[in-house]
Parts: structure tokens; sequence; C-alpha cells
């Protein structure tokens, strides 16, 4: 097997995210408008732009050994892959996406066995048409091109299956949620053949690694500071930190340097009780990895 990596790159709403998350991660990803095939700085990985509905379906094939999606796309294609890690991108949102089951607000629908011979509406046809199956309820299922949410108000349907964060914009529409279905978050998914080849399989733990501490990383912040000896159980006290906080003494001083790893939202909470316990050269720095 020749020695490169092939890497699918979800095109869509992930897209920007993903390749500023593989830019915190140590590679530069270029996309061009003209071009399915992105560039990256590293000869032993080749990209692939494709939708995210595609993507568990090529890499099943072996079309793609690595690439990102969503878990419900996986899901929906019944797709034969590994799934390796949760990929939750904060630059996207961090609630998982919820596919749900939704009527009209008049509707009398209570429940999914409520909903026998109806006719649902959705673009999750395969996992739809499972889930009503393995609880014996008969049901049309319809593929939506979207605009689904107007399809069961204009009465085109008895009920849809529609992906939702907080359920505003159905609510919006004077539609009722009857159950949730399923929750679904990116997903890092490898090709069975891919991941018994030993340098693929190498390969791609690196990047899992490196992109799973890229995301560990958001949010967070290193503070380092100054402070005299006598103050560091205080100090220490307050400080957030992953474990504990690093404390070294200064060179021919009784002062120590104190350096921990915190959320950033802390760090406006912090910093004035620090300065009351004797803290200076407060400083706050930002981090691309937490491996």
């Amino acid at each position: 097997m020749e020695s490169v990596l092939k890497l699918g790159i979800p095109k869509g709403s992930l897209e920007t995210a993903t390749v500023e998350l593989f830019k915190k991660a140590g590679w530069q990803i270029g996309i061009s408008s003209r071009s399915y095939f992105p560039t990256i700085d590293d000869d032993e990985i080749k990209c692939s732009l494709m939708r995210p509905q595609e993507m568990a379906k090529y890499v099943e094939r072996g079309t793609i050994d690595v690439g990102i999606a969503g878990r419900d796309w996986v899901r929906e294609n019944e797709s034969d892959v590994f799934e390796l890690c949760e990929m939750v991108y904060s630059k996207v949102s961090r609630r998982p996406a919820r596919w749900v089951l939704v009527v009209n607000g008049d509707s009398k629908v209570q429940g999914p066995e409520d909903l026998r011979g109806a006719t649902i509406s959705t673009e999750l046809v395969g996992f739809t048409k499972r889930y009503f199956a393995e609880r014996n309820i008969p049901v049309n299922v319809e593929f939506s091109w979207g605009a689904t949410e107007a399809k069961v108000v204009e009465g085109l349907c008895d009920a849809i299956v529609e992906v939702t964060e907080t359920g505003s914009t159905i609510k919006a529409n004077g539609l009722r949620i009857v159950s949730e279905l399923m929750e679904s978050v990116p997903v890092m998914i490898v090709n069975k053949a891919a991941w018994a080849d030993p340098w693929r399989r190498a390969k791609i733990e690196q990047i899992a690694t490196l992109l799973q501490s890229a995301l560990r990383a958001e949010g967070m912040v290193g503070l380092k500071m100054n402070a005299p000896g006598d103050r560091v159980a205080a100090i220490t006290e307050i400080i957030p930190s992953l474990n504990r906080p690093t404390v070294a003494h200064l060179h021919n001083s009784d002062w120590v340097s104190i350096e921990s790893i915190m959320p950033e939202k802390e760090v406006r909470r912090i910093v004035p009780e620090l300065l009351k316990l004797g803290a200076e050269g407060i400083v706050e720095y930002s981090l691309n990895k937490i491996i």
C-alpha cells in the first residue's frame, strides 16, 4: 500500500471549522472554490472535499481512509466503518444536533405509536424507516429536499423528522416536538482496512491525537505570575488548573513563579484576587494544544 493517507474534509457547515482545527493542530489546509481536492502541507496526506452526508459511504468503500462527518449520517447509511473519536467543535456548537419527531402544534399525536399509517417527511430516510420498523409502527417515509418544516405546516405530510439544537425554530413555526430520536455530534470515522494497516493506523492516530489536543485547548489559556514565597499556599488554593499549578523558585530570590492552565472565562474572576494576594507580572497566553 502506498504511504499516502486519504483524508476527507467535510464540505459545508463544518468546513471552515475543520480547516481552522487542523491549523491549530499543525496542518495548513488550502481550499479553492474551483477544486474538490484541498492542498495540505503534509506529503503523507491527500485531501478530498465532500459532503458529510456521503462521507461514511466513501470511507466504507476505501475511497477515503479517514474523514469527519456527523454521527447521524453514519447511522443513516448504516456504514461499516470504525468510529475513532468525537470531534465536538466549539466554533460550530457544543450542543449535539438532535433529530426529533415533529407534528403540528394542534395535532393529537402524543407519541410515535400514534403515527401508524402516517406519512413522515425527512432527509434522514433510512434511519427513520428503521426507527419505526424496530417498533413495529407502519409508516410511509418520504425524502425531503429541504424546507421540511413547511411540509407539515402545509399538510403535505403528517409529521417530520428534523434536526435541531434548541428547538426554537420548530416552536416559532407553531410545531411541536413529539420525541427525540437521536443525538449527533461530528465524529472521526476510519476505513477498517486502513485501520488494520500499521502505517495508516499510526498516521490516523497522530492526526486524531493532535486534533483532540487542539479541541481540548479551546476556551483554555495559560496564566503565569510571580509571587512572594509565603503566598504560594494562598494563591495555589484559588487557582483553577488541569491538575495542580506549577511552582518554581526564582533565582536568588524568596519569590516564586506560578503557572497554571485554566478556562479563559475564569481569568476575569481570579486576577483581582491574585493581585490582592501579592501576585505580580501576571501574563495570560493562548494555547493551541493540550496533550
